[in-house]
């Protein structure tokens, strides 16, 4: 696109050369989740994809209820949120997208992509996936629609292939052996998380009383 620039002398306007206009566009990384709770592998995950693409930056977005077909239970996505902004608020590069806990039910991808493409179009989308993941997007809802709207990029996981018939981008990302089912049953057995999760998330923890397999945890089935 072309805009005409113009210059005023003495009530004279002066018609100079056509320049172009910039046109860039933002590119962001969306890192979905549960974050039930977030660790330092999903940091690891956001920041090593962010830089080796040069993106603007990377959205933590919780899931309200994501439609995996195995049954998952995870504590409140009030809680999950507050953890995810404990995790990310050192971090200018990281934001949260609260768009899926806003709009409650369903986690589907698509319709929150959908929704995001929508009301920021000069937006190129980044959706982060680990390579345990890949091999499930033929059941996606809706996956070739979701394609159109994202560039999908796969991080590696060990034992699993990097190879696919989807246009993916790898990105290689250190290997951290870290889980938050690892992080919830050492929190469980009182044992120590120091260094597993940041500090501020685990602050977070210890004051709410969460994952003490009590009533404060208070659990319900995704």
């Amino acid at each position: 696109m072309l805009k005409r620039q113009t210059v005023s002398f003495n009530q004279t306007e002066v018609l100079t050369n056509s320049i172009p206009e910039r046109t860039e566009r933002k590119k962001v990384g969306i890192l979905g989740g549960t974050f039930n709770p977030p660790h330092i592998g999903h940091l690891i995950i956001a920041d090593q994809v962010g830089q080796q693409l040069g993106l603007d930056k990377v959205c933590f977005m919780p899931s309200a209820n994501p439609p995996h077909q195995d049954k998952k239970t995870a504590i409140e996505a009030a809680h999950r949120m507050k953890m995810v902004e404990a995790a990310i608020q050192n971090n200018p590069f990281f934001d949260i997208e609260k768009s899926e806990v806003e709009r409650g039910g369903k986690s589907y991808t698509y319709d929150t992509m959908l929704q995001l493409t929508r009301a920021n179009p000069d937006t190129d989308y980044y959706f982060i996936i680990g390579g345990d993941m890949v091999e499930y997007l033929p059941k996606w809802y809706k996956i070739e629609e979701l394609l159109q709207l994202v560039q999908f990029v796969g991080v590696n996981r060990p034992g699993y292939a990097l190879t696919t018939t989807y246009p993916i981008i790898w990105v290689d990302v250190p290997s951290v052996n870290i889980s938050s089912t690892l992080v919830r049953k050492k929190l469980e057995t009182k044992c120590s998380v120091r260094y597993l999760i940041p500090d501020e998330t685990l602050a977070y923890i210890s004051e709410k009383g969460l994952y003490q397999n009590d009533d404060k945890t208070r659990r319900t089935d995704l």
